[in-house]
This record gives structure tokens, sequence and C-alpha cells, in this order.
């Protein structure tokens, strides 16, 4: 979700995604007409990263989107591993990202059998165990909203954008629950500020996570972090 190194007008202007309507992930058109976060390159980065690592396993798997905003991050799993992915369930807990998942996922012709989409609040509504969890959860602290620029606090969800005033508060809900929705082998991909990677590598074992790797965006800035269950 990366707020400062995005393709926004400033000023408080109406970003031009949204007035384009769409954008451009990973080879899938990602609409824009519920007024989703708008998915960030940043985010693109280790999404890809992800499915090369994914594909040089060559195993089939069931992953979980949660916190799916537009719905671009599974939507891209889905395309780029459609003989492996056999099944994906994509969560928000807001009802215009729902619309918005569906939408996309229809308007890039996701056969129906391969995905559910639900309206949760983080795990609430979720069954069964995944080989893959997919994680973008708002990330941004209030005490930082002076960092935020104008047009994103103007255009885009907040909802989406604040975890509390630490920013950490959806971070540490999705971390205590999640182990129990990964298959033995499971692993998490999760997207963070990168002033949270210090309190990040004391917050997982505090939740029982001991294999973890932080990696870097393509501008040098700690951004997501694997997280093995075992």
């Amino acid at each position: 979700m990366k707020i400062e190194n995005s393709k926004l007008k400033i000023s408080g202007k109406m970003p031009t995604e949204y007035k384009r309507g769409y954008v451009n992930f990973l080879g899938c058109k990602i609409a824009l007409r519920f007024r989703p976060m708008i998915p960030r390159k940043e985010t693109a980065f280790w999404v890809k990263q992800a499915i090369k690592e994914i594909l040089k396993k060559g195993e089939n798997f069931a992953f979980l989107d949660i916190f799916c905003g537009s719905g671009c991050i599974g939507l891209s799993v889905l395309k780029n591993c459609s003989k492996r992915a056999k099944i994906a369930i994509f969560s928000d807990i807001d009802e215009g990202c729902v619309k918005q998942t569906k939408f996309n996922l229809k308007l890039n012709k996701i056969k129906p059998h391969k995905y559910r989409v639900l309206q949760s609040d983080i795990f609430q509504n979720i069954k069964g165990a995944f080989d893959y969890i997919f994680a973008n959860p708002p990330y941004v602290g209030t005490q930082n909203k002076y960092l935020v620029q104008d047009s994103v606090l103007e255009w885009e969800p907040h909802l989406a954008i604040f975890g509390g005033e630490d920013g950490l508060l959806y971070i540490r809900k999705f971390l205590k629950e999640a182990k129990k929705f990964l298959k033995p082998k499971g692993k998490i991909y999760l997207e963070f500020d990168h002033l949270h990677k210090n309190k990040l590598e004391k917050i997982l074992p505090q939740f029982g996570y001991k294999h973890f790797h932080f990696h870097k965006d393509q501008f040098g800035r700690w951004r997501w972090v694997e997280i093995c269950k075992n």
C-alpha cells in the first residue's frame, strides 16, 4: 500500500488512476469504479516475486487474499498461476471492495469455480486452511498522517490506509489468528510500512512465528516479509 512513491497528483486533486478508471497490475486490468485503494507499484513488485517463487515449486495450491481491496493481488496470482491455483478466497471488511473484487474477477475472465469473495472482518468469516495467505493490511499510523499526500487523504479510503495510531493494529490482529489458517507447510506474504521492520522483528516471535525473512522493494525500502508456519 505504499503512500510516498505513487503516481498520484498532489494538492488534493483526483488521482489520475481514478480519472482513468483502472490500472494495469501484472497483466491484469484492475477497475476502480468502487474507489478501492489504488494498487501500488511496490505491491506489484513483491507479488511478482511471490508468483515466481510459487511457480518454481510446481505444486497445486489454495490461497487467501485477505484485505483484498481491489482484488489485484489474488487476481494476479490466479491469472499467472492458472494451472496450479485451484481455489482462491478473497476477503475484505468493506462492501465496496467486495463488489470491486467480484467485478475485477469477471472483467479478467477468471472462471467462477476458481474463487469465492467474502465480506469478513479479518478472519471472522474465513474457513479452511491455505497454502498461501497474501495480506496487504492498512498499515499507516495515524500519528504519521502528516506524511500522507493530500490527494491520498482526500480521495482514497481511509479504512484501507490507517492501521491505528502506530499502524500495526491490523497487522497484530492478523498475525494473532493467521497461523490457524495455514497448512503445515504454509506461508504468509505480508506487506508493511518500511518504518515497522524493527518492530515486526519483535512482534512475529511474540505470536509464535520463528521462521521469517524480510525483503526490500525496488526502491530499497523494507516492504514485505515471508512468514513460514513451521
